[in-house]
């Protein structure tokens, strides 16, 4: 299915049309959120590879969140189950799909330790002596901004990924490369979205970050939200059910 172009404001209406979804049944989107949020650092406390699980995990829990997006869509409920929904159909695509995004993690870490020699990690693990930090400030600020450039397409090939498998039976590297080909047309409603998200996550961690209990689940449905948007043809938008507005 071929991807399209849209206008620079429906970056903003993919977050309208997620919180819209977001309030069909927001005590089961918290629940989901924060279990999700659980499991994810209980991953991280195992010796050995649960970090790494973690990340090859994600698109599989992520394509389940998408699957309640789906039945939201329809008019059906969404139910905790959807969280673990993407582990019952395409979930070897999914999970090449996380292996990939475990890879580029570990090749983008690799970079920015060789650029650095290392001083950020080590500011990040403390090892490095405080008094150091101002010498290091120029060094730090570029591998902040190299970690940055290197994300963007990693998260851009990614971002629509899991709704490629599920819903348009696409393999894992070509989903992948169909969302990053997609994300790049869209840039400036990409751009805007990120400025608009940007903006709710410093309101939703003023009050002890208890508002990402409801931006994580908006930011989790815009995901889907932008998949209709630009991947969607007219004529089965059409024929789909529509999108709830806000409002």
């Amino acid at each position: 299915m071929a991807w399209r172009n849209v206008p620079a404001g429906h970056g903003w209406k993919w977050i309208a049309q997620g919180w819209a979804l977001f309030m069909r049944n927001p005590l089961v989107w918290v629940l989901i959120g924060v279990v999700f949020v659980l499991i994810y650092f209980g991953l991280h406390l195992l010796p050995g590879i649960g970090a790494m699980a973690a990340v090859v995990l994600t698109p599989v829990f992520a394509a389940g969140v998408m699957l309640g997006c789906r039945a939201l869509e329809r008019g059906e409920p969404l139910s905790f189950d959807h969280l673990f929904a993407g582990f019952r159909d395409r979930v070897g695509p999914l999970l090449v799909i996380g292996a990939l995004y475990l890879g580029a993690m570990i090749v983008i870490a690799l970079v920015v330790g060789l650029v650095t020699g290392g001083k950020l990690f080590e500011l990040l693990s403390g090892e490095i002596d405080p008094g150091s930090i101002a010498a290091a400030a120029g060094t730090i600020m570029l591998a902040v901004l190299l970690m940055m450039a290197l994300l963007v397409p990693v998260a851009m090939a990614l971002w629509f990924a899991p709704c490629l498998v599920l819903f348009e039976s696409r393999g894992a590297l070509a989903a992948m490369g169909e969302s990053f080909v997609a994300s790049l047309a869209n840039t400036i409603p990409f751009l805007l979205y990120g400025l608009i998200l940007f903006g709710l996550s410093i309101v939703a961690a003023i009050p002890f970050g208890l508002g990402w209990l409801v931006l994580g689940p908006v930011t989790a449905a815009s995901i889907y939200t932008g998949y209709r948007d630009i991947f969607v043809s007219g004529s089965e938008r059409e024929k789909a059910p529509a999108v709830p507005q806000p409002g």
